[in-house]
Protein backbone atom coordinates (compact mmCIF):
# COMPACT_ATOMS: atom_id res chain seq x y z
CA UNK A 1 0.00 0.00 0.00
CA UNK A 2 1.40 3.39 -1.02
CA UNK A 3 1.86 5.90 1.81
CA UNK A 4 1.69 8.92 -0.51
CA UNK A 5 -0.54 11.83 0.45
CA UNK A 6 -2.10 14.56 -1.68
CA UNK A 7 -2.89 18.14 -0.67
CA UNK A 8 -3.34 21.60 -2.16
CA UNK A 9 -0.11 23.56 -2.57
CA UNK A 10 0.84 26.76 -0.75
CA UNK A 11 3.24 29.55 -1.67
CA UNK A 12 5.87 27.81 0.45
CA UNK A 13 5.84 24.90 -2.04
CA UNK A 14 6.89 27.00 -5.04
CA UNK A 15 10.53 25.89 -5.23
CA UNK A 16 9.75 22.20 -4.75
CA UNK A 17 6.98 22.29 -7.36
CA UNK A 18 9.09 24.27 -9.82
CA UNK A 19 12.10 21.96 -9.63
CA UNK A 20 9.89 18.86 -9.83
CA UNK A 21 8.17 20.26 -12.91
CA UNK A 22 11.39 21.25 -14.68
CA UNK A 23 13.07 17.91 -13.94
CA UNK A 24 10.08 15.84 -15.05
CA UNK A 25 10.01 17.57 -18.44
CA UNK A 26 13.79 17.26 -18.83
CA UNK A 27 14.43 20.99 -18.64
CA UNK A 28 17.65 22.43 -17.28
CA UNK A 29 16.84 25.48 -15.17
CA UNK A 30 18.08 28.70 -16.78
CA UNK A 31 18.10 32.38 -15.88
CA UNK A 32 14.59 33.82 -15.37
CA UNK A 33 12.85 30.42 -15.60
CA UNK A 34 11.43 30.94 -12.14
CA UNK A 35 10.05 34.31 -13.21
CA UNK A 36 8.46 32.60 -16.24
CA UNK A 37 6.82 29.91 -14.10
CA UNK A 38 5.45 32.51 -11.69
CA UNK A 39 3.12 33.62 -14.49
CA UNK A 40 1.11 30.41 -14.17
CA UNK A 41 1.66 29.82 -10.44
CA UNK A 42 -1.68 29.52 -8.62
CA UNK A 43 -1.17 27.31 -5.55
CA UNK A 44 -4.89 27.24 -4.72
CA UNK A 45 -5.45 25.28 -7.95
CA UNK A 46 -2.45 22.98 -7.72
CA UNK A 47 -2.29 19.59 -6.03
CA UNK A 48 0.91 17.99 -4.88
CA UNK A 49 1.68 14.38 -4.00
CA UNK A 50 4.05 13.89 -1.09
CA UNK A 51 6.17 11.07 0.23
CA UNK A 52 6.61 12.33 3.76
CA UNK A 53 7.67 15.95 3.24
CA UNK A 54 9.05 15.43 -0.26
CA UNK A 55 7.05 16.66 -3.26
CA UNK A 56 7.00 13.73 -5.72
CA UNK A 57 4.18 14.74 -8.07
CA UNK A 58 2.12 17.73 -9.19
CA UNK A 59 -1.07 18.55 -11.09
CA UNK A 60 -2.39 22.07 -11.69
CA UNK A 61 -5.40 23.82 -13.20
CA UNK A 62 -5.25 27.14 -15.05
CA UNK A 63 -8.47 29.17 -14.95
CA UNK A 64 -9.28 29.70 -18.64
CA UNK A 65 -12.16 29.78 -21.13
CA UNK A 66 -12.46 27.80 -24.37
CA UNK A 67 -14.59 28.42 -27.46
CA UNK A 68 -17.18 25.63 -27.68
CA UNK A 69 -19.31 24.76 -30.72
CA UNK A 70 -21.91 27.48 -31.18
CA UNK A 71 -21.53 28.77 -27.62
CA UNK A 72 -18.58 31.15 -27.59
CA UNK A 73 -16.04 30.96 -24.80
CA UNK A 74 -16.97 28.91 -21.74
CA UNK A 75 -15.06 28.13 -18.52
CA UNK A 76 -12.91 25.01 -18.45
CA UNK A 77 -10.14 23.56 -16.31
CA UNK A 78 -6.89 23.84 -18.25
CA UNK A 79 -4.89 20.99 -16.73
CA UNK A 80 -1.13 21.45 -16.72
CA UNK A 81 2.06 20.73 -14.74
CA UNK A 82 1.16 17.05 -14.39
CA UNK A 83 4.38 15.41 -13.19
CA UNK A 84 5.74 12.51 -11.18
CA UNK A 85 9.39 12.30 -10.18
CA UNK A 86 11.38 9.70 -12.10
CA UNK A 87 12.17 7.67 -8.98
CA UNK A 88 8.57 7.75 -7.71
CA UNK A 89 6.68 6.22 -10.65
CA UNK A 90 4.38 3.19 -10.40
CA UNK A 91 3.33 4.13 -6.86
CA UNK A 92 -0.06 5.56 -7.76
CA UNK A 93 0.88 9.24 -7.45
CA UNK A 94 -0.69 10.31 -10.73
CA UNK A 95 -3.91 8.41 -10.07
CA UNK A 96 -4.24 10.10 -6.70
CA UNK A 97 -3.53 13.51 -8.20
CA UNK A 98 -6.05 13.06 -11.03
CA UNK A 99 -8.72 11.82 -8.63
CA UNK A 100 -8.15 14.70 -6.21
CA UNK A 101 -8.26 17.25 -9.02
CA UNK A 102 -11.44 15.93 -10.66
CA UNK A 103 -13.27 15.37 -7.37
CA UNK A 104 -12.44 18.90 -6.21
CA UNK A 105 -13.79 20.37 -9.46
CA UNK A 106 -17.02 18.43 -8.92
CA UNK A 107 -17.36 19.03 -5.18
CA UNK A 108 -16.83 22.78 -5.57
CA UNK A 109 -19.09 23.09 -8.64
CA UNK A 110 -16.27 24.58 -10.71
CA UNK A 111 -15.56 24.09 -14.42
CA UNK A 112 -17.74 21.34 -15.95
CA UNK A 113 -14.98 19.95 -18.18
CA UNK A 114 -11.20 19.73 -18.23
CA UNK A 115 -8.71 19.64 -21.09
CA UNK A 116 -4.99 19.11 -21.49
CA UNK A 117 -2.16 18.49 -23.93
CA UNK A 118 -0.64 15.05 -23.33
CA UNK A 119 3.14 14.69 -23.24
CA UNK A 120 2.65 10.97 -23.94
CA UNK A 121 -0.38 9.50 -25.67
CA UNK A 122 -0.86 6.47 -23.45
CA UNK A 123 -1.36 8.24 -20.13
CA UNK A 124 -4.70 10.00 -19.89
CA UNK A 125 -7.31 7.66 -21.34
CA UNK A 126 -7.44 5.77 -18.06
CA UNK A 127 -8.46 9.00 -16.33
CA UNK A 128 -11.42 9.62 -18.64
CA UNK A 129 -9.73 11.92 -21.18
CA UNK A 130 -10.45 11.43 -24.88
CA UNK A 131 -8.69 12.91 -27.92
CA UNK A 132 -11.05 15.75 -28.90
CA UNK A 133 -8.91 17.56 -31.45
CA UNK A 134 -6.03 16.86 -33.79
CA UNK A 135 -3.95 19.12 -36.01
CA UNK A 136 -1.41 18.90 -38.81
CA UNK A 137 2.21 19.87 -38.34
CA UNK A 138 2.93 21.07 -41.86
CA UNK A 139 6.12 21.63 -43.82
CA UNK A 140 5.65 24.03 -46.73
CA UNK A 141 8.26 24.92 -49.37
CA UNK A 142 8.81 28.56 -50.20
CA UNK A 143 7.16 30.14 -53.22
CA UNK A 144 4.05 28.00 -53.70
CA UNK A 145 1.54 29.70 -55.96
CA UNK A 146 -2.08 30.49 -55.18
CA UNK A 147 -4.99 29.46 -57.35
CA UNK A 148 -5.91 32.10 -59.95
CA UNK A 149 -8.24 34.74 -58.57
CA UNK A 150 -7.14 34.45 -54.93
CA UNK A 151 -7.75 37.85 -53.32
CA UNK A 152 -4.91 39.16 -51.15
CA UNK A 153 -6.47 42.62 -50.87
CA UNK A 154 -4.81 46.04 -50.84
CA UNK A 155 -3.68 46.13 -47.20
CA UNK A 156 -0.02 45.41 -46.59
CA UNK A 157 1.41 43.04 -44.03
CA UNK A 158 3.87 45.01 -41.91
CA UNK A 159 6.59 44.00 -39.49
CA UNK A 160 6.00 45.68 -36.15
CA UNK A 161 8.33 45.89 -33.16
CA UNK A 162 7.32 43.65 -30.27
CA UNK A 163 6.13 46.33 -27.82
CA UNK A 164 4.00 48.09 -30.43
CA UNK A 165 2.72 44.78 -31.78
CA UNK A 166 1.49 43.32 -28.49
CA UNK A 167 -1.70 45.41 -28.08
CA UNK A 168 -2.51 45.00 -31.79
CA UNK A 169 -2.12 41.23 -31.59
CA UNK A 170 -4.19 40.99 -28.40
CA UNK A 171 -7.01 43.04 -29.94
CA UNK A 172 -7.04 40.90 -33.09
CA UNK A 173 -6.95 37.70 -31.05
CA UNK A 174 -9.95 38.83 -28.99
CA UNK A 175 -11.86 39.40 -32.25
CA UNK A 176 -11.00 36.01 -33.69
CA UNK A 177 -10.86 33.52 -30.80
CA UNK A 178 -14.55 33.53 -29.74
CA UNK A 179 -15.53 32.18 -33.18
CA UNK A 180 -12.94 29.40 -33.41
CA UNK A 181 -13.68 26.12 -31.65
CA UNK A 182 -10.86 25.17 -29.28
CA UNK A 183 -9.27 28.63 -29.01
CA UNK A 184 -8.68 29.91 -25.48
CA UNK A 185 -9.17 33.16 -23.61
CA UNK A 186 -6.05 35.17 -22.82
CA UNK A 187 -5.49 37.83 -20.20
CA UNK A 188 -2.34 39.92 -19.69
CA UNK A 189 -0.71 37.26 -17.54
CA UNK A 190 -1.44 34.56 -20.10
CA UNK A 191 0.00 36.66 -22.93
CA UNK A 192 3.17 37.19 -20.90
CA UNK A 193 3.56 33.43 -20.45
CA UNK A 194 2.68 32.60 -24.06
CA UNK A 195 5.13 35.10 -25.58
CA UNK A 196 7.96 34.55 -23.10
CA UNK A 197 11.02 34.59 -25.29
CA UNK A 198 14.42 34.05 -23.64
CA UNK A 199 17.25 32.89 -25.87
CA UNK A 200 17.19 29.30 -24.58
CA UNK A 201 13.55 28.96 -25.71
CA UNK A 202 14.53 29.63 -29.34
CA UNK A 203 16.56 26.52 -30.26
CA UNK A 204 19.02 28.62 -32.23
CA UNK A 205 16.34 30.64 -34.04
CA UNK A 206 15.55 34.36 -33.90
CA UNK A 207 13.45 36.16 -31.34
CA UNK A 208 9.72 36.14 -32.07
CA UNK A 209 8.80 38.37 -35.00
CA UNK A 210 5.41 40.08 -35.40
CA UNK A 211 3.81 40.53 -38.85
CA UNK A 212 0.53 42.47 -38.66
CA UNK A 213 -2.36 42.87 -41.10
CA UNK A 214 -5.45 44.98 -40.24
CA UNK A 215 -7.42 41.72 -39.94
CA UNK A 216 -4.81 39.24 -38.74
CA UNK A 217 -1.25 38.50 -37.72
CA UNK A 218 1.46 35.87 -37.77
CA UNK A 219 4.07 35.32 -35.06
CA UNK A 220 7.16 33.46 -36.20
CA UNK A 221 10.87 32.77 -35.84
CA UNK A 222 13.55 32.41 -38.50
CA UNK A 223 16.74 30.35 -38.51
CA UNK A 224 19.54 31.08 -40.95
CA UNK A 225 20.87 28.09 -42.86
CA UNK A 226 23.07 27.76 -45.95
CA UNK A 227 23.03 24.89 -48.43
CA UNK A 228 25.08 23.93 -51.46
CA UNK A 229 22.69 25.82 -53.75
CA UNK A 230 22.23 28.87 -51.56
CA UNK A 231 20.07 29.92 -48.60
CA UNK A 232 18.00 27.19 -46.96
CA UNK A 233 16.61 29.17 -44.04
CA UNK A 234 13.76 27.91 -41.87
CA UNK A 235 10.71 29.84 -40.72
CA UNK A 236 8.68 28.43 -37.81
CA UNK A 237 5.21 29.82 -37.20
CA UNK A 238 4.32 30.31 -33.55
CA UNK A 239 0.76 31.49 -34.24
CA UNK A 240 -1.28 32.40 -37.30
CA UNK A 241 -4.61 34.21 -36.93
CA UNK A 242 -6.82 35.80 -39.59
CA UNK A 243 -10.34 37.20 -39.28
CA UNK A 244 -11.10 37.13 -43.04
CA UNK A 245 -10.13 35.04 -46.10
CA UNK A 246 -8.38 38.08 -47.59
CA UNK A 247 -6.26 38.58 -44.48
CA UNK A 248 -5.40 34.88 -44.43
CA UNK A 249 -4.29 34.97 -48.08
CA UNK A 250 -2.23 38.13 -47.54
CA UNK A 251 -0.45 36.68 -44.51
CA UNK A 252 0.29 33.42 -46.31
CA UNK A 253 1.63 35.32 -49.31
CA UNK A 254 3.94 37.23 -46.94
CA UNK A 255 5.29 33.94 -45.55
CA UNK A 256 5.59 32.10 -48.87
CA UNK A 257 7.57 34.94 -50.45
CA UNK A 258 10.01 35.35 -47.55
CA UNK A 259 13.60 35.90 -48.73
CA UNK A 260 16.35 33.42 -47.72
CA UNK A 261 13.75 30.91 -46.48
CA UNK A 262 13.39 27.45 -48.02
CA UNK A 263 10.86 25.82 -45.68
CA UNK A 264 7.99 26.96 -43.47
CA UNK A 265 7.01 24.86 -40.45
CA UNK A 266 3.52 25.56 -39.14
CA UNK A 267 0.73 23.91 -37.12
CA UNK A 268 -2.51 23.84 -39.15
CA UNK A 269 -6.09 23.11 -38.24
CA UNK A 270 -7.40 20.09 -40.14
CA UNK A 271 -9.76 22.39 -42.07
CA UNK A 272 -7.26 25.22 -42.65
CA UNK A 273 -8.15 27.12 -45.82
CA UNK A 274 -4.54 27.18 -47.09
CA UNK A 275 -4.94 23.76 -48.69
CA UNK A 276 -7.77 25.09 -50.88
CA UNK A 277 -5.91 28.27 -51.84
CA UNK A 278 -2.75 26.67 -53.19
CA UNK A 279 -2.39 25.58 -56.79
CA UNK A 280 -0.41 22.49 -55.74
CA UNK A 281 -1.43 21.54 -52.21
CA UNK A 282 0.43 18.24 -52.52
CA UNK A 283 3.63 20.15 -51.75
CA UNK A 284 2.37 20.70 -48.19
CA UNK A 285 3.60 17.73 -46.17
CA UNK A 286 1.33 17.20 -43.19
CA UNK A 287 1.80 14.99 -40.14
CA UNK A 288 -1.28 14.58 -37.99
CA UNK A 289 -0.90 14.85 -34.21
CA UNK A 290 -3.24 14.77 -31.24
CA UNK A 291 -3.90 18.07 -29.51
CA UNK A 292 -6.60 18.64 -26.87
CA UNK A 293 -7.68 15.76 -24.66
CA UNK A 294 -11.03 16.51 -23.03
CA UNK A 295 -12.56 15.13 -19.84
CA UNK A 296 -16.18 15.77 -18.83
CA UNK A 297 -16.14 16.47 -15.09
CA UNK A 298 -19.90 16.96 -14.66
CA UNK A 299 -21.50 15.35 -17.69
CA UNK A 300 -24.85 17.11 -17.43
CA UNK A 301 -23.40 20.62 -17.10
CA UNK A 302 -20.75 20.03 -19.76
CA UNK A 303 -23.09 18.66 -22.43
CA UNK A 304 -25.49 21.56 -21.84
CA UNK A 305 -22.68 24.12 -22.15
CA UNK A 306 -22.17 23.72 -25.92
CA UNK A 307 -24.56 23.92 -28.88
CA UNK A 308 -25.42 21.15 -31.33
CA UNK A 309 -25.85 21.03 -35.10
CA UNK A 310 -29.26 19.28 -35.20
CA UNK A 311 -32.22 18.48 -32.94
CA UNK A 312 -31.81 15.30 -30.92
CA UNK A 313 -33.56 13.25 -28.27
CA UNK A 314 -31.47 10.30 -27.13
CA UNK A 315 -30.48 8.44 -23.97
CA UNK A 316 -26.85 7.64 -23.20
CA UNK A 317 -25.82 4.93 -20.78
CA UNK A 318 -22.48 6.15 -19.43
CA UNK A 319 -19.65 4.45 -17.55
CA UNK A 320 -17.08 6.43 -15.55
CA UNK A 321 -14.70 4.58 -13.24
CA UNK A 322 -13.05 7.66 -11.74
CA UNK A 323 -16.07 9.98 -11.32
CA UNK A 324 -19.03 7.77 -10.36
CA UNK A 325 -21.50 10.67 -10.28
CA UNK A 326 -21.46 10.58 -14.10
CA UNK A 327 -22.45 6.93 -14.34
CA UNK A 328 -25.94 5.89 -15.36
CA UNK A 329 -28.49 6.89 -17.98
CA UNK A 330 -28.76 10.47 -19.24
CA UNK A 331 -31.31 11.93 -21.63
CA UNK A 332 -29.89 14.55 -23.99
CA UNK A 333 -32.54 16.71 -25.68
CA UNK A 334 -31.49 19.30 -28.26
CA UNK A 335 -34.02 21.84 -29.57
CA UNK A 336 -34.14 23.49 -32.98
CA UNK A 337 -31.75 26.27 -31.86
CA UNK A 338 -29.07 23.76 -30.85
CA UNK A 339 -29.53 24.34 -27.11
CA UNK A 340 -29.53 21.21 -24.94
CA UNK A 341 -30.95 19.92 -21.68
CA UNK A 342 -29.44 16.92 -19.91
CA UNK A 343 -31.25 14.96 -17.21
CA UNK A 344 -31.04 11.60 -15.51
CA UNK A 345 -33.63 9.11 -16.71
CA UNK A 346 -34.89 5.58 -16.17
CA UNK A 347 -35.75 5.19 -19.86
CA UNK A 348 -34.04 2.56 -21.97
CA UNK A 349 -30.69 3.64 -23.31
CA UNK A 350 -30.16 4.29 -27.04
CA UNK A 351 -26.35 4.47 -26.93
CA UNK A 352 -23.73 3.15 -24.52
CA UNK A 353 -20.44 5.04 -24.09
CA UNK A 354 -17.67 5.59 -21.62
CA UNK A 355 -16.97 9.11 -20.39
CA UNK A 356 -13.74 8.99 -22.44
CA UNK A 357 -15.75 8.71 -25.66
CA UNK A 358 -18.03 11.62 -24.80
CA UNK A 359 -14.92 13.68 -24.07
CA UNK A 360 -13.51 12.75 -27.48
CA UNK A 361 -16.74 13.85 -29.22
CA UNK A 362 -17.26 16.97 -27.12
CA UNK A 363 -15.66 19.59 -29.39
CA UNK A 364 -17.26 18.22 -32.56
CA UNK A 365 -14.10 16.93 -34.18
CA UNK A 366 -14.37 13.21 -33.38
CA UNK A 367 -17.51 11.51 -34.69
CA UNK A 368 -19.49 9.12 -32.54
CA UNK A 369 -19.72 6.93 -35.65
CA UNK A 370 -15.90 6.68 -35.71
CA UNK A 371 -15.89 5.58 -32.08
CA UNK A 372 -18.66 3.09 -32.79
CA UNK A 373 -16.63 1.62 -35.64
CA UNK A 374 -13.86 1.01 -33.09
CA UNK A 375 -16.31 -0.73 -30.76
CA UNK A 376 -16.14 2.05 -28.20
CA UNK A 377 -19.69 3.42 -28.60
CA UNK A 378 -22.50 0.87 -28.84
CA UNK A 379 -25.82 1.48 -30.59
CA UNK A 380 -28.52 -0.10 -28.44
CA UNK A 381 -31.51 1.32 -30.37
CA UNK A 382 -31.24 0.75 -34.13
CA UNK A 383 -30.89 4.08 -35.96
CA UNK A 384 -29.87 6.09 -32.86
CA UNK A 385 -26.17 6.43 -33.68
CA UNK A 386 -26.18 8.49 -36.89
CA UNK A 387 -28.39 11.39 -35.71
CA UNK A 388 -26.45 11.62 -32.44
CA UNK A 389 -23.16 11.70 -34.33
CA UNK A 390 -24.43 14.45 -36.64
CA UNK A 391 -25.72 16.52 -33.74
CA UNK A 392 -22.31 16.52 -32.00
CA UNK A 393 -20.47 17.87 -35.07
CA UNK A 394 -19.24 21.47 -35.09
CA UNK A 395 -19.14 23.93 -37.99
CA UNK A 396 -15.33 23.99 -37.83
CA UNK A 397 -12.67 21.49 -36.83
CA UNK A 398 -11.51 22.16 -33.26
CA UNK A 399 -8.01 23.59 -33.09
CA UNK A 400 -6.02 24.98 -30.18
CA UNK A 401 -3.04 27.10 -31.26
CA UNK A 402 -1.65 27.21 -27.72
CA UNK A 403 -0.01 24.45 -25.71
CA UNK A 404 -0.65 24.99 -22.00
Amino acid sequence: MSDLTVRTATDADFESVFTTFMSAFLHEIKDKDREWYRNEWDPDRLHIALDGDEVVGTAAVLTRRMTLPGAGQRPFAAVTTVTVKADQRRRGAMTRLMRAQLHELHDQGREPFAALWASEGGIYGRFGYGVASTYSQASIPKGLRFRPGTDVGEDRVRLVAREKALPLVAELYDRIAPGRTGWLSRDERTWTLYLWDPEHFRDGASALQFAIHPDGYVLYRTKRKEGDRGPEGELSVHEFAAATPVASAALWRFLLDFDLIAEIDVPLALDDSLIHVLQDARQVVRKQRDALWVRLVDLDRALADRRYSAPLDTVFEVTDALCPWNEGKWRLVVDSSGAATVERTEADADLRADITDLGAAYLGGTRLTELAAAGRVLELTPGALAPASRAFLADDQPFCPEVF
